[in-house]
């Protein structure tokens, strides 16, 4: 008979998220997991059977935590242009304990590269999965003529998440929040329609 869990799982998945979005996962060792989830090796061990079975779980949570935020942001009742300039400003880390973490999924791709194909699932699917949300709202913007039809929604959705992207390398980097504030402001800046 198995005894029953000690421990709540979730909690658990959410605290060993935070750790590797801080550390990253070759840097993070059991003892820290451990130590910040209060739970004994062997009980992680049980449900989550390895650390890379709990990385790739909790990368899975961290997509799945920041689609819904943007599906949130967009879903909200102002202007498609005040939405895209809502996302980018939900891209910046809101307070300096945790600027220069940066994104777990792009600092994923950064330690792991192609190497991986699990890690390269969970970022091609958070990819697409916040371009499609950037293309449906920029589609808008350009039926509204709020935003050039020069480039196609899509080309424009590309732009914008390359710039997001770009942003939170600067900001694991150690770049100041003025700076990424201005690489994003040009990003949208630069989708604007022009004045003939």
């Amino acid at each position: 008979m198995s005894r029953p869990r000690e421990f709540d799982v979730d909690r658990a998945l959410r605290q060993s998220m935070e750790v590797f979005w801080t550390k990253g996962f070759k840097a993070t060792s059991y003892d820290d997991l451990t130590r910040t989830t209060q739970v004994k090796k062997q009980s992680l061990y049980c449900v989550f059977k390895n650390k890379r079975e709990l990385f790739l779980k909790a990368l899975a949570l961290y997509r799945e935590q920041n689609v819904a935020m943007l599906e949130e942001l967009a879903s909200r009742e102002v202007s498609p242009l005040m939405k895209l300039e809502a996302i980018c400003e939900a891209a910046l880390c809101q307070n300096d304990e945790t600027i220069s973490r940066g994104c777990l999924i792009v600092n994923s791709t950064l330690e792991f590269g192609t190497d991986d194909e699990e890690v390269n699932r969970e970022v091609l699917l958070m990819s697409n999965q916040v371009e499609r949300v950037l293309e449906k709202m920029i589609r808008s913007c350009q039926e509204q003529q709020l935003i050039t039809t020069r480039l196609t929604s899509k080309e424009l959705a590309l732009h914008l998440f390359n710039a997001i992207n770009g942003a939170k390398v600067m900001e694991k980097s150690g770049a100041s929040r003025e700076q990424i504030t201005k690489v994003l402001s040009t990003a949208i800046a630069l989708m604007m329609p022009e004045n003939d």
